[in-house]
């Protein structure tokens, strides 16, 4: 008799489903694992022999086969256990074949048998749903994968429990979606004193997702303005709270299986490497864009970075997934990011001080930024310099509007272009065409801008979709002048660092 479980093998954000087939037949005693597992796989069968042992069940002096079907599909990871065990029990006839075969399970074993949480609950519950079966998981992992409404969710927090819920001694009951998170340390805006032209900036990068590039000298307030990025920005909505929440689920992040609706915030530092920002490693995991995906990655320090790394991402920035190849895989996941980047305007970091001249000017500027190739700067909407604060302007009251106020108008800009059918930095195309195109007296601006300073036809159609964000924030129904202007200010801003047009 062949018993069937089934669980999922994970590519990217995707879980593949595979059939874990178990045969007890007659021959010398042992227990075999086949079907490409890897060294976590392997060691399954111990686990498993050791857990059955601990609930007093022995196994027979046969022959076990487990297979992982389809068997050209690498297997990874530790959350193969607990179906192999089903399998084995269903095949051992001490649970209900019927009722193992109706169920994916994942999870890893102890060797007193308890089940200890893994990653991916989330994608393996969108799995289960889509063929119709029960999700079995640990208990710490329950409240995670209920979040997939469309699955019954199972979790135990035993073998033995899994063994009597499926006997029907003490059947258990379906698990409660975790708690909804608010994140209460968001920061004000009001906290930054000046700098009313990087908060203006940060309202429109906000309000259409624009990529945005600070340049300042040290301790003018960069990264303070990139830490209040969350709070100007409006909740995930339950789509993009599902989609991000499934990233973070492949990577361990999700707290208590609650859903964070806050948009992500991510700030690697300038030493981390390729793998550790686009994704990869050892098991293609993802990276720190794919961790910022609906939400924000700040880069501090840009220039610092690796050039390798900087040029890996343009193509994600253009795209909006990024895809890790491997020799036998290719993994895709999704990185929809607002990029927010800080620099010092040269190597001492004072280029641009008056009061403290850079003694290698203008040659440390320009090796410096020009670290950041053409291509990549190119692809930053708006570019802003952050001069020093004078330490008298600290005991000035707070101006400007607070994150409060500034919230509100990025959503209502939000939400006409939404009504429109997506995000102005997403518009390309004939929808750019019909969207965007400013009145004539905008038009004649921006042409002889381009013509002036060279824009590219990324940067003519960047400054487009700028300009259409500031008419959504003013609420107008047409791209003026007055909005193409201050679009093309910030995209002339530096415009001699770096390259780019």
């Amino acid at each position: 008799m062949v018993a069937r479980a089934y669980t999922v093998a994970f590519e990217g954000v995707s879980a593949r489903t595979v059939e874990v087939q178990c045969a007890v037949t007659p021959g010398l005693p042992a227990f075999s694992v086949v079907g490409l597992p890897d060294k976590a796989v392997s060691e399954a069968r111990d686990r498993v022999r050791t857990a059955l042992n601990a609930l007093a069940i022995a196994l027979p002096s046969k022959r076990i086969t487990v297979n992982l079907s389809p068997a050209d599909l690498p297997k990874e990871g530790s959350h193969f256990d607990l179906p192999i065990a089903l399998a084995l029990l269903a095949a051992l006839e001490i649970i209900p074949a019927d009722a193992a075969e109706g169920t994916t399970a994942l999870g890893e074993l102890s060797l007193d048998g308890a089940l200890v949480p893994v990653v991916g609950a989330l994608p393996a519950a969108m799995a289960a749903a889509e063929e119709g079966r029960v999700l079995l998981c640990p208990a710490a992992s329950g409240a995670e994968a209920a979040w997939v409404g469309a699955a019954q969710v199972i979790a135990a927090p035993t073998l033995a429990d899994v063994v009597r819920h499926y006997t029907g001694q003490s059947p258990l009951p379906p698990a409660d979606p975790g708690e909804v998170l608010d994140d209460t340390g968001t920061r004000c805006l009001r906290d930054v004193k000046g700098q009313e032209r990087a908060k203006r900036a940060l309202e429109i990068a906000a309000a259409g997702r624009h990529h945005l590039m600070m340049v300042g000298t040290p301790g003018s307030g960069k990264s303070m303005l990139a830490a209040r990025i969350p709070g100007i920005l409006p909740p995930l909505t339950a789509a993009e709270a599902l989609e991000t929440s499934m990233v973070h689920s492949l990577a361990g992040l999700l707290d208590a299986g609650g859903i964070n609706r806050t948009r992500p915030f991510r700030e690697p530092h300038h030493t981390a490497s390729m793998a550790a920002i686009v994704g990869g490693g050892r098991r293609a995991g993802p990276g720190e864009i794919s961790l910022a995906h609906n939400g924000v990655l700040f880069m501090d320090e840009f220039p610092e970075f690796p050039r390798t790394v900087l040029e890996t991402l343009r193509q994600p920035i253009e795209t909006g997934e990024v895809m890790i190849a491997r020799a036998n895989a290719h993994v895709k996941y999704p990185c929809r990011f607002m990029l927010i980047a800080a620099a010092n305007p040269c190597k001492c970091g004072y280029l641009s001080d008056p009061g403290r001249a850079c003694a290698r000017a203008p040659v440390c500027g320009e090796e410096y930024m020009g670290r950041i190739s053409g291509p990549l700067m190119d692809r930053f909407d708006l570019r802003v310099e952050v001069p020093p604060v004078g330490f008298t302007d600290l005991d000035l009251p707070p101006s400007g509007d607070g994150s409060a106020q500034v919230a509100t108008r990025v959503a209502a800009a939000r939400d006409r272009q939404m009504a429109r059918g997506g995000l102005n930095a997403d518009l390309e195309g004939s929808a750019l065409e019909e969207i965007a195109t400013p009145d004539a007296e905008g038009r004649a601006l921006l042409i002889r801008v381009a013509e002036r300073f060279g824009l590219s036809a990324r940067g003519f159609h960047r400054v487009l979709r700028v300009a259409r964000t500031i008419a959504d924030l003013d609420a107008s129904d047409t791209v003026r002048h007055p909005h193409v202007a201050e679009a093309v200010s910030y995209r002339l801003a530096m415009a001699g660092q770096g390259g780019g047009g």
